[in-house]
């Protein structure tokens, strides 16, 4: 599961199943080697990361992973309401890394009988406070967000904190149909849908896809 994250990744293709019995096989060698193993799934909007971890934990089963999103650190509505964020809302600098890191760590030490992690409600465009829990006794949480490999401050600890980053590379001519209906299914109309997965998604797709070179391996999901 891991690699160096360092360099050219490997490319493989696989299918949900096989990625799951990827992470048990590192479960099973694991027990000694780390107190809890942290995977993060990297990858631009729209290319499947949520539903891949979600996957990978109905397989893995819910006594055995957790999911924790990036997206609970999104900063809130009313603090970046009236600011030039508010228009950028999922650029990296609408994001509070530094609580994050802490969280990661915490999960890390595993030495709680409880950490409780924010989750983000797309219906309210919200963060929602200690809305998951991760009891001490699962061994494997998933954590998914565009910016797990940025190479910039307080960002690049991150990727110490984790055991392997997965890369989710999905083709444009996929992943932005996927990514407008999202927006449409939450109350934006189709053109504003458009515009915005045009520019300030895209613009924070291209950075994420200059961080790709920092992961453990790239993704392609099979059938």
């Amino acid at each position: 599961m891991t690699g160096t994250g360092a360099g050219s990744p490997p490319v493989i293709e696989a299918t949900v199943d096989e990625l799951a019995a990827r992470v048990r096989r590192v479960l099973a060698g694991s027990a000694t080697v780390a107190p809890r193993i942290l995977l993060g799934l990297c990858g631009a909007p729209g290319s499947g990361k949520s539903t891949l971890a979600a996957a990978l934990v109905e397989l893995l089963g819910a006594g055995t992973a957790a999911i924790v999103p990036m997206d609970g650190f999104h900063l809130a509505t009313d603090l970046i309401r009236g600011t030039p964020l508010a228009e950028r809302r999922g650029a990296i600098d609408t994001f509070d890394p530094g609580s994050y890191l802490s969280l990661l760590r915490r999960l890390r030490a595993r030495d709680e009988d409880v950490v409780y992690a924010p989750s983000f409600r797309r219906g309210l465009e919200e963060p929602i406070a200690a809305s998951i829990a991760v009891p001490r006794s699962v061994p494997v949480v998933i954590t998914e967000g565009n910016y797990l490999l940025a190479d910039a401050p307080v960002w690049r600890e991150l990727r110490g904190e984790l055991d392997a980053v997965w890369f989710v590379d999905v083709p444009d001519a996929v992943r932005l149909p996927r990514l407008i209906g999202r927006h449409v299914r939450f109350g934006r109309d189709k053109a504003d849908a458009a515009a915005f997965a045009a520019g300030s998604d895209q613009a924070n797709a291209d950075l994420i896809e200059r961080t790709r070179d920092r992961a453990d391996l790239i993704l392609r999901l099979t059938d």
